[in-house]
């Protein structure tokens, strides 16, 4: 076995054993009144919140509460998540596959019963439904790109549930950066958010030689291209006319993270007061 290959693999145990794990540290209260695991829980009839839960007897199952009572009982299902979102009557469940260092997406439908699974080459770092429940993204953390030396790349996915056309990844998408076609060996995405009720447009994050940009990908043209530099990890306004995301202070991460909100059609920032924990 190869140093790289040794060192990719046990990357990829150690980021297992994050995203396992990771719920730990963020227990809920003791005196939450949580309901025995069921199956039968349902995304609809109310509004709801879905997550997955760190209670110490529920650890990592998916719960549900009434949006306007966060505190009140909980309703868990018997199913397990690391990852997990939900949006117009369809769930994404990223979860183990079996052994311990595979992973699928689980498409859920209404009642939370897996309708499919899509294999993933990956640990899950985090998904997102489109509003109408059509279209499902995910990102994943990967280990043993060459140009990479070691460490972690990500790499991020979509199915258009309603023809069940699916991108593999990002990477394989026509990239326009400033205007110009581009293509680099280090093209790294993550954190797709999908514009409501437009199930052809989503927005995200690329990585290329050491700068981070906000891009709109057109999934019918094949197409991404570049809007602004500095933005990660955006989250578009439901009226679908600002973007909320962290960028990095002085465009160096090493100075720590900033919250903004971008105003898509004038691109004016405005930057929350306090740098981001």
């Amino acid at each position: 076995m190869t140093r790289r290959l040794l060192v990719a693999l046990l990357g990829a145990l150690l980021l297992t054993a994050v995203a396992v794990g990771y719920g730990a540290f963020t227990m809920t209260r003791d005196d939450t009144p949580v309901a025995a695991a069921t199956n039968g829980l349902s995304l609809t009839g109310g509004p709801r919140i879905l997550f997955r839960s760190t209670a110490p007897d529920s650890m990592g199952h998916l719960a549900l509460v009434a949006k306007n009572h966060p505190d009140g009982p909980r309703s868990v299902s018997t199913l397990s998540c690391l990852r997990v979102y939900a949006a117009g009557g369809t769930g994404a469940c990223l979860r183990q596959d079996g052994a311990l260092s595979t992973f699928q997406v689980a498409i859920l439908d209404k009642n939370l019963q897996v309708e499919r699974a899509i294999p993933l080459v990956g640990v899950p770092n985090r998904t997102r439904v489109s509003a109408d429940g059509r279209m499902v993204a995910w990102t994943v953390f990967v280990a043993g790109d060459s140009y990479n030396h070691g460490r972690f790349s990500t790499r991020a996915g979509l199915i258009d549930l309603e023809n069940e056309d699916t991108v593999d990844s990002l990477e394989f998408l026509s990239v326009t950066l400033d205007g110009h076609p581009y293509t680099a060996a280090d093209l790294n995405f993550w954190g797709i958010t999908f514009a409501r009720g437009d199930d052809n447009h989503f927005y995200a994050t690329m990585s290329t030689a050491g700068h981070r940009y906000l891009v709109q990908g057109d999934i019918a043209a094949k197409t991404i291209r570049t809007i602004t530099q500095n933005v990660e990890c955006p989250s578009l306004s439901p009226d679908g006319k600002r973007i909320a995301f962290k960028s990095a202070i002085n465009g160096d991460p090493a100075n720590g993270w900033r919250l903004s909100v971008l105003d898509l059609a004038s691109g004016a920032r405005t930057p929350w007061p306090k740098p981001a924990p």
